[in-house]
C-alpha cells in the first residue's frame, strides 16, 4: 500500500486531553496481507522522552513508527495529544527536493506557514546547527549522505515537531558522519524534543535514549528505562539481544 493509500486507510486518531502522553497506542495491530507484523501494541510517548525501538530485522520497528505518525492502517486505538502536523518523520533514506540545502528548508519552513522573517532565522540557526551553513547553497542531492542525513534532521527540527520519529537515522554512515548525527539528536533531546527511534546499534541505543522498548515478532517484549535493560535480564530474548546473539529464527 503506497503512503497515500495508507493515510487514507488509516483510522482516524482520537484526540486526548492536554496532560495525555503526546501519542498512545493501544491494542493496535497492523496486518499486511496474512501478515501481522504488529500485534497487541500498548506504547505511550511521553513529552520529553527519548525512546529507543530496538529488535532484529522485521521485528516491526519501522512499522511501529510509522503506526505512531499514522501512515498505515491499523485496528486498535491510537490516541494523539497533538495536531499531526506537530509531528515529524526522518526517514532511512531522506528525500531530498531538486534544490539547494538552504531552499531544501525554506520550503519546509514556508509549508509550515511561518513568515518570510521567520523562516528565514530558522533556517540560518538549522544550518548553523547541524553544521551545513558553508553548504547551504549547494544542491542537496549532491551532499554526502551524511551530510543529506543531517540536512534531514535539520529541516525536521527547522518546523519545531513535538515529536520527532527517526527510522535508523545512522544505518548506512560510517563513523564520523554517526557521530555527528548522534551529537544534533543528542542535542535536540537536551532541549526537550520528544524523539523516537528505531536502531540496531545498541551502543547507540545505550548512549541516546532514556527509555528501551524491545520488539520482537511484532509484539513490544520489555519497555524499560534504559539502564534498566541494559542491567536486568527480564526476558530470554531480550537478554540475548542485548548481548548480541539473538538468533536468526524471526
Amino acid at each position: 500500500m503506497s503512503v497515500a493509500g495508507a493515510r487514507r486507510a488509516a483510522a482516524p486518531a482520537l484526540p486526548l486531553r492536554a496532560e495525555a502522553p503526546l501519542v498512545a497506542l493501544e491494542s493496535l495491530g497492523v496486518r499486511f496481507g496474512d501478515v501481522a507484523a504488529l500485534n497487541g501494541i500498548d506504547l505511550a510517548v511521553r513529552r520529553g522522552d527519548f525512546v529507543a525501538l530496538v529488535g532484529p530485522n522485521g521485528a516491526g520497528k519501522t512499522t511501529l513508527l510509522h503506526a505512531l505518525h499514522g501512515l498505515v492502517a491499523h485496528n486498535g486505538t491510537r490516541r494523539m495529544s497533538v495536531p499531526a502536523a506537530r509531528v515529524a518523520m526522518v526517514f532511512q533514506r531522506p528525500f531530498m527536493l531538486r534544490l539547494s540545502a538552504w531552499n531544501n528548508l525554506s520550503v519546509a519552513l514556508w509549508l509550515a506557514g511561518l513568515p518570510r522573517a521567520e523562516w528565514s532565522a530558522r533556517a540560518h540557526e538549522a544550518l548553523d546547527r547541524a553544521g551545513l551553513a558553508d553548504l547551504r547553497e549547494r544542491p542537496a542531492r549532491a551532499l554526502s549522505v551524511g551530510q543529506q542525513q543531517r540536512l534531514a534532521l535539520a529541516r525536521a527540527w527547522a518546523v519545531r515537531p513535538d515529536l520527532l520519529l527517526l527510522d535508523e537515522p545512522t544505518a548506512s554512515l560510517d563513523p564520523t558522519a554517526r557521530h555527528e548525527v548522534e551529537s544534533l539528536l543528542a542535542t535536540f533531546a537536551a532541549a526537550g524534543m520528544t524523539l523516537v527511534m528505531s536502531t540496531h546499534d545498541l551502543g547507540q541505543a545505550r548512549r541516546l535514549a532514556g527509555r528501551i522498548v524491545h520488539l520482537d515478532r511484532g509484539t513490544i517484549r520489555v519497555d524499560l528505562p534504559s539502564a534498566d535493560f541494559f542491567a536486568t535480564r527480564t526476558d530470554a530474548r531480550a537478554d540475548l539481544l542485548s548481548r548480541g546473539e539473538l538468533p536468526w529464527d524471526v
